[in-house]
């Protein structure tokens, strides 16, 4: 039997940092703390099943001696905890100061990340940026790390391969027509599971919203590794050109759906980033590649660093549009069966049945619909996060405030992402068969998201004026005739349902 080194102090693990990353010393031991107050909420099924789930695995799968404290709340857990412990810094600012308030703890730097917080705040002082652009950062990590470098050019002759990397959909093919994506197979614990969440739904009366079914995505490293594998073999190759696209029948297309694998700390990041690129000898397109490893090492990392850069009150003080409508019932609760417009209903649809759309659905349907329609910005971002499986406060506050919504008036997003039903009609195949037509922004035909994003730019024609990358849409807006209509047509939509 393996003897425990007595000087280790145990190593407190929260709920995203479950993975071999987080582990220094296979002699330490471990403790992991399920809150009950994270579960006893109206959250979407499928992230109260997949969280669940993960800490329970981690608790009883693990290879380092590991304690599980069920408690009320977080606090109350961290108090269980007898004598001095260590904890890798925490992704919130809650967790944060609840740890740096106790005299227990020996806070470790965070990690989970390709570039660390002291690398992202030496390249922020270097710069000293009127606005934080994700490209930048991307370009510099790229150096830093060397990743996809030849010397000091990037390979291929291009930093990004955005241009090749916005195919529409095939068309005449309902799917992709890939192989089935790696799926996962519920076990006891799964079981054990699913039993609890329906109890404490009858115990504390309260409803998780969403489909109720058997877990899809993984819970451990080694369901992470195998799902990557699986993603590197079957999609990795038309990731690039379709990663933008969108399809009814094919929920999946050429994503990976790693983004709660990698949240959840089970699979790292560096790792990925590493294997991606191995598959250029192996005849992966380099667009393909390159359009991958920027989400992770790009985006990812930059939405991480500038949740922090941006300060806690960056998500409650932020609404420069002056946003104000409360979030409709059928949009909060995921019942989009009476909608007539086909995108957004499919994409409800989606979210009610996997907790997961990939990011086109998210900024350009969801995000963008909540921005037409002056919804609440706090409101959308606990949206996203309790509806999402890959939905923690870090990763939806600059995601859902600064891309989304614009609601921080262009602190990280060089203009709203707004766009009418041409974008979706292009880059999808939503709009076939719709009630509603595209091209059309007045009367009964009239696309929502054509009239919307009229009437978006009409609404807030002061506060972008002094954007340069508004000035085209601008001069075409003062150019419509019949902008009084689109206007009154905009508005039958925000009462009601689309």
């Amino acid at each position: 039997m393996r003897r425990l080194s007595v000087d280790l102090k145990p190593r407190l693990v929260f709920a995203d940092q479950l993975g071999p990353e987080f582990i220094d010393d296979y002699e330490q031991p471990r403790v992991i703390i399920q809150s009950r107050a994270n579960f006893f909420r109206p959250i979407h099924y499928a992230k109260a099943q997949l969280m669940l789930s993960a800490i329970r695995h981690a608790a009883a799968e693990s290879v380092v001696p590991t304690r599980l404290i069920v408690a009320d709340d977080f606090a109350k857990g961290v108090a269980e905890i007898k004598g001095e412990f260590e904890v890798i810094n925490p992704t919130s600012y809650r967790a944060r100061a609840l740890i740096s308030s106790n005299s227990n703890a020996t806070v470790l730097p965070s990690r989970g990340f390709v570039t660390s917080e002291a690398e992202f705040n030496s390249w922020v002082s270097a710069r000293k940026p009127k606005r934080l652009v994700m490209e930048d950062f991307y370009r510099h990590a790229r150096i830093s790390h060397g990743v996809l470098m030849r010397g000091s050019e990037p390979v291929g002759g291009k930093w990004n391969f955005d241009h090749e990397n916005r195919e529409p959909p095939p068309k005449g093919m309902a799917t992709l027509g890939l192989s089935k994506p790696w799926q996962a197979t519920p076990d006891l614990i799964d079981e054990e599971v699913d039993r609890d969440l329906g109890l404490w739904q009858k115990q504390h009366r309260f409803k998780y919203l969403g489909a109720r079914s058997d877990r899809i995505f993984p819970v451990t490293p080694v369901e992470a590794g195998q799902a990557f594998e699986n993603f590197l073999e079957t999609r990795l190759v038309t990731f690039g050109p379709y990663e933008d696209a969108m399809m009814v029948s094919d929920w999946l297309m050429s994503h990976s759906a790693l983004s709660m694998a990698l949240n959840l700390g089970l699979i790292s990041p560096t790792f990925c980033v590493e294997r991606a690129e191995a598959q250029l000898s192996q005849g992966a397109p380099l667009a393909s590649v390159e359009g991958f490893i920027r989400q992770i090492m790009g985006w990812r990392d930059f939405i991480w660093h500038v949740y922090w850069y941006f300060g806690p009150d960056y998500v409650r003080e932020s609404n420069a549009l002056g946003a104000k409508t409360p979030l409709p019932t059928w949009f909060q609760e995921l019942t989009p069966e009476q909608l007539d417009a086909r995108c957004l209903s499919q994409t409800l649809s989606d979210i009610h049945e996997r907790a997961w759309v990939h990011h086109i659905p998210r900024l350009m349907i969801l995000a963008n619909w909540a921005m037409q329609r002056g919804y609440q910005p706090q409101e959308m971002v606990a949206w996203f996060r309790d509806m999402f499986v890959d939905g923690f406060e870090w990763v939806m506050a600059a995601n859902v405030i600064g891309m989304g919504l614009y609601a921080d008036g262009g602190k990280m997003s060089t203009k709203p992402y707004a766009a009418g039903g041409a974008y979706i009609n292009r880059m999808s195949d939503y709009c076939s068969g719709c009630k509603f037509d595209p091209k059309v922004r007045v009367g009964e035909k009239a696309c929502p998201f054509t009239a919307g994003y009229w009437s978006f730019l009409a609404k807030n024609e002061q506060s972008l004026r002094g954007n340069h990358r508004m000035s085209q849409p601008l001069a075409g807006l003062r150019r419509l005739k019949d902008l009084s209509e689109v206007i009154a047509t905009s508005a039958r939509f925000d009462q009601g349902e689309p």
